[in-house]
């Protein structure tokens, strides 16, 4: 069967920057506004005060000190708190193509590659633009791709996941190269008037281009296996859908954006990553002391300390487990990609690295690399 490699990855950043100052500050008034207008019923103890936040909290729970986001003015207005995005006439390219061939040219640049040089598109994230036409077909299209795109969606996982769908179609002949991307416009199902997760996503795109062996650059990663599983579980979960207009479920209803049980996937999803890497590990004959890299997934950084330390006995150096969540948050699929996009340069040729993404689902997917 035909060896396959990840020939080069591409990242797109959105424009602005948010800073844990700026979002604490925003929070905070929105609060003020809410319990202001509460106040009879919180007298009264048939309402909880919404809590201030804080820069500590923040940090502190989760790791991050700021995020990237498409749109800023409106997820810090205290009387709206969600990202302000102007809609686009059906003969414009959409948001979600846009930053995904921002990032696909990228890769394409990197390898020396060309849309000529590629035969399909998996467009894989946390969330879809729409339902249809397949958000990959349009990237497709705008990049000049001739061959197939699908869409795919595995929450936080859908970008390993995909690995695997692009690796086998390439083993098996059906594609030379594909082009992986990830567009997380996470910003919009972001719950940002919700203390406990009013902080934790970020906005980016990341691509990855996935061929035969034979014709990648030096300095690829061979792709030496790949590992996937699922395990149903509604500690994270979002109801949005296109049955929500039939139901009657008002756009801003709790249930309609991201939410999660935070200490139970806590401990829940940390030792089921750690034994996924492992067992991985294991069927290639290594042990997480052969790696020279661990690219996880970027939710939480205690959620990635206790995932290493359970795979290696002890606490991974930065140069082990790199992590980029503290400027970009939680990316959904994107981040252990970004992980890698920033952090392989230094790999040595026969080293080992694995990318490993875990979330809704639950679902966790792995890939074996090797330094060219």
């Amino acid at each position: 069967m035909t060896r396959v490699c990840i020939s080069s990855t591409g990242l797109y950043v959105p424009p602005h920057i948010i800073s844990n100052a700026e979002l604490v500050q925003a929070f905070n008034a929105y609060a003020d506004l809410d319990n202001a207008d509460h106040a009879t019923e919180i007298a009264a103890g048939s309402r909880v005060a919404v809590p201030q936040s804080s820069v500590e909290f923040i940090e502190k729970a989760s790791g991050i000190q700021q995020r990237y986001v498409v749109e800023k003015a409106g997820v810090l207005d205290p009387t709206r708190m969600r990202p302000r995005l102007a809609p686009r006439a059906d003969t414009e390219l959409s948001l979600m193509a846009e930053i995904s061939v921002a990032a696909a040219q990228d890769a394409l640049q990197r390898a020396g590659k060309t849309a000529a040089d590629v035969d399909g598109v998996i467009c894989a994230a946390a969330n879809m633009q729409r339902a249809y036409p397949a958000m990959a077909v349009e990237i497709q299209a705008a990049l000049g791709v001739q061959g197939f795109g699908f869409d795919m969606n595995v929450a936080c996982s859908s970008s390993t996941f995909a690995i695997e769908m692009a690796a086998n179609a390439v083993k098996c002949g059906s594609a030379r190269a594909i082009l992986v991307v990830n567009p997380e416009i996470t910003s919009p199902h972001l719950a940002w008037k919700d203390r406990d997760c009013h902080f934790i996503f970020g906005d980016v795109c990341t691509a990855i281009l996935i061929e035969r062996l034979d014709n990648a650059p030096a300095g690829a990663f061979e792709i030496l296996g790949t590992q996937l599983k699922t395990m149903f579980s509604n500690s994270i979960r979002n109801n949005a859908g296109f049955m929500s207009r039939a139901e009657d479920r008002n756009p801003e209803d709790r249930d309609q954006l991201f939410y999660q049980e935070g200490r139970k996937v806590f401990k829940e999803v940390c030792p089921m990553a750690a034994e996924h890497m492992a067992k991985h590990l294991a069927t290639h004959q290594l042990a997480p002391a052969n790696v020279r890299r661990f690219w996880l997934h970027q939710a939480n950084l205690s959620m990635n300390h206790l995932i290493a330390r359970k795979l290696l006995g002890r606490d991974a150096t930065a140069q082990e487990a790199p992590v980029i969540l503290n400027e970009f948050a939680n990316t959904a699929s994107a981040g252990s990609i970004i992980a890698f996009h920033r952090h392989h340069d230094d790999i040595a040729a026969g080293e080992v690295g694995m990318i490993c993404s875990f979330g809704a689902g639950y679902s966790i997917g792995s890939a074996l690399l090797r330094r060219l």
